[in-house]
């Protein structure tokens, strides 16, 4: 198929409810839109149901750019492809897929190489229209400007997404577990296997255990980390963290005259083999490096702090040390590849799935989801969009 479709919508827009972020922090509001037809390159696809990841959260506060206003938040999903514009060739009308934020061209150099998944031809960038052209396909009834987010904006009945952004899936896996592959649950997995490529029988020791961090837990377990040791202000994740393989959990507070580093190096007689930070805190950065073993520890970061946030690092420590830093967009894994992987080892049942799902609530609800997430009651929750 290309640029044709049996839809009765094919080459219309469609008119649907979305979730509209109109003000920083204030709830979002479902009003009728009318979403434009896919152009070259673009995808139109039905929601099924989508999930609430941090970064919503963080762009929905975010009152100074690059946050603007008023935007259709959601980059995490499931959907089944509607109509397809000219040029599209990997996909069909009924094909489950799922979007990420990250592109993949398959044809640049970065995507033909195994060293990176950073798409040159389409860089990555926090964009506010669609990827070949500085456009909306959003408007309110009134024709006002609806904003895109991360390239997905998942909080619509209908979307449009560019093909450089579309992974399909195999549709025998429950939309509520498959959505949660498209960004945070692969990003902490990918992280521990692509990223760090964390050895059998080696120590792990990662600094925030929400989604992302239980993710590098669990990335961690699937490759035979022996030890792994969450750190959290939160004592209930201590047990929560033990689903997903730690072993051991250090809580800052109860540290008494002890720093966290100080605390893992005697743990570990030295310091953890590989050290994720995954809150986005320079300092926690700072902290993670100090606990890493010298020689051949490994800092991954995960957490997206301040874009002004710096690191400050001894230049003579980094010298003898033998310590590396290494930065982990989307786990490194390649979209339209290494998913197929993690699909596979879920129906496997080897990647647990199913128990980052604390809640599930319907698209009329979806300001619940954002109350948990804040509450720090959710890891998960899914927003079905007609149920």
């Amino acid at each position: 198929m290309d640029g044709k479709s049996s839809s009765n919508h094919a080459g219309k827009p469609i008119r649907c409810k979305a979730a509209i972020a109109r003000k920083p922090g204030e709830p979002l509001v479902i009003e009728e839109v009318i979403v434009a037809p896919p152009k070259t390159g673009e995808v139109r696809i039905k929601i099924i149901c989508t999930s609430l990841c941090h970064s919503d959260l963080t762009f929905w506060k975010l009152k100074d750019p690059p946050a603007i206003f008023p935007v259709i938040l959601g980059h995490e999903a499931l959907g089944v492809v509607e109509s397809v514009g000219e040029g599209v060739h990997e996909v069909v009308e009924g094909d489950t897929v799922i979007p990420i934020f990250l592109p993949d061209c398959g044809e640049c150099t970065d995507c033909l190489s195994e060293k990176s998944n950073l798409c040159t031809k389409f860089p990555f960038s926090v964009s506010h229209w669609m990827d070949r052209e500085e456009t909306s396909r959003f408007t309110d009834i009134n024709g006002e400007t609806l904003y895109h987010f991360l390239s997905v904006s998942s909080f619509s009945e209908y979307t449009v997404v560019d093909i450089v952004h579309l992974t399909k899936i195999d549709p025998t896996i429950p939309p509520n577990r498959a959505c949660l592959l498209s960004c945070g649950i692969s990003t902490g997995v990918g992280a521990a296997w692509k990223t760090a490529k964390v050895e059998a029988g080696t120590t792990v020791a990662i600094f925030g255990l929400g989604a992302i961090g239980l993710a590098v837990a669990e990335g961690s377990r699937l490759c035979g980390a022996k030890r792994i040791i969450g750190v959290d202000v939160n004592q209930d994740k201590c047990e929560i963290g033990k689903k997903f393989g730690v072993t051991d959990f250090v809580n800052p507070g109860n540290c008494e005259d002890k720093t966290v580093s100080q605390v893992i190096m005697e743990m570990t007689g030295g310091g953890a083999d590989y050290c994720f930070e995954c809150v986005g805190m320079n300092s926690l950065v700072q902290e993670a490096y100090a606990s890493c073993r010298k020689g051949w520890g490994k800092v991954v970061v995960l957490g997206v702090d301040h874009p002004n946030a710096m690191l400050t690092f001894n230049s003579f420590e980094v010298l003898y040390s033998g310590k590396s830093i290494m930065g982990s967009f989307f786990g490194g894994l390649k979209p339209k590849s290494d998913i197929r992987i993690l699909e596979k080892r879920y129906k496997d049942e080897e990647l647990r799935l199913d128990e980052f799902v604390t809640h599930e609530v319907e698209f009329k609800d979806i300001n619940k989801a954002f109350e948990l997430m804040i509450e720090g009651k959710s890891l998960r929750c899914v927003i079905w969009m007609n149920k």
